[in-house]
Parts: structure tokens; C-alpha cells; sequence
């Protein structure tokens, strides 16, 4: 973006966007990395946030810098004003993926760990990136057995109507099209937070986001 013009964006008037000498290829030298988004979506209790912290610890064990933002912790701070109807879901969304836009420039692997249900709102963050910065991770884990895990209690209170519009239960999830990766089951068994890490782990390194 030009860093002269003076320009209106959203209800922001009179800004400009402004350069540094340092930027995205620079940070991505001094890491050794290539700063990416890895989001993960899936259903509740599918196993995204084990995934987030297990593929974080590897890199770490690799001398590779991560950042994890989790749906639930951002709904602490960031996103705590906003509720579970689609628009507010679309706007956490929005939010969270500027977020990580923001640390994939900084050269950061920046993973964010969501449910985000509406392929509209996963493809709106992927299509505000550069090519090749998004990397999407489908949590192909059947209904049953996250209503099994009910980690957090919430589907049977979906179940007795205690929660309106709970994803999976009385509101939709919408499984992506053409992600990068699908975690499944393997003949009726769940990959261990170690291999689903490897799993997107060789997928970067394949793909060469591990050097800068």
C-alpha cells in the first residue's frame, strides 16, 4: 500500500499506511522461519486445542518460534464482548485471524485453535493473506465420539436445550472443502497428540516453513 495516500477505512479517516525498513523477509531471516497461520477447526471436543499445544511443544523442541491463540482463552480478553450468534461468531472470527495475520507477518508460526464453523468466515481469513500463509487443519472427528469426550460438559446441556445454538447440536458445522490437512480416526482410533503434530510437521517441512 501506497504510504502517502490518506484514505478511509471502515470508520477510520485520515490514515495512511506506513513502511519500515525491517520487514516480513528480514524477521523471517532472523528465526529461521516462515511466519504462517496453522488453523485448526473442528467440533468440540475433537481434540484442537490438544493438537495447538502438542504441534507448539514440538516446534519448540526444533528451535522454532509458535504463538497458539485459542478461541476460548481470546473470549477472556479480546473477544469477551461478544456472544455465539453467527454475526458474533463471523466478527470473532474477523478478529482472531487479524490477530494472527499479524504474527504470520512478524515471521511467527502463529496457530490458532477455534471451532470457526462457517467456511465463509475460514475462507475470508485465508483470502486476506499472501498465498501459501494459511494452512488449513480439519479436525475430521466424527459427532459421536466428541459428544463422548464432552470435555467441557456442553453437549448435554446442548442435548436438554440449556445451550441454543451449539455447533454440531442445533447449528451447523461446515467442513472444509480443500484444506491443507484432515486428522482422522484410524481404524476406529485417534491419531496421539504426538502424531497429529507430526502430521502437520511434515507437511511444513514439505512445504519449507521451517527455514526461512
Amino acid at each position: 500500500m501506497n504510504g502517502h495516500v490518506i484514505s478511509t477505512v471502515g470508520r477510520s479517516t485520515n490514515i495512511k499506511w506506513h513502511e519500515c525498513p525491517i520487514g516480513k523477509l528480514e524477521r523471517q531471516s532472523l528465526l529461521g522461519q516462515k511466519g504462517c497461520i496453522v488453523w485448526i477447526t473442528g467440533l468440540s471436543g475433537s481434540g484442537k486445542s490438544t493438537l495447538a499445544c502438542a504441534l507448539s511443544r514440538e516446534l519448540y523442541c526444533r528451535g522454532r518460534l509458535s504463538y497458539v491463540l485459542d478461541g476460548d482463552n481470546l473470549r477472556h480478553g479480546l473477544n469477551s464482548d461478544l456472544g455465539f450468534k453467527q454475526e458474533d461468531r463471523a466478527e470473532n472470527i474477523r478478529r482472531i485471524g487479524e490477530v494472527a495475520k499479524l504474527f504470520a507477518d512478524a515471521g511467527v508460526i502463529c496457530i490458532a485453535s477455534l471451532i470457526s464453523p462457517y467456511r465463509r468466515d475460514r475462507d475470508a481469513c485465508r483470502a486476506s493473506l499472501s498465498e501459501g500463509t494459511f494452512i488449513e487443519v480439519f479436525m475430521d472427528m466424527p459427532l459421536e465420539l466428541c459428544e463422548a469426550r464432552d470435555v467441557k460438559g456442553l453437549y448435554k446441556l446442548a442435548r436438554v436445550g440449556n445451550i441454543k445454538g451449539f455447533t454440531g447440536i442445533d447449528d451447523p458445522y461446515e467442513a472444509p472443502l480443500n484444506c491443507e490437512i484432515v486428522i482422522q480416526q484410524k481404524d476406529g482410533v485417534c491419531p496421539s497428540p504426538s502424531a497429529m503434530a507430526e502430521q502437520v510437521l511434515s507437511y511444513m517441512e514439505s512445504k519449507g516453513y521451517l527455514r526461512a
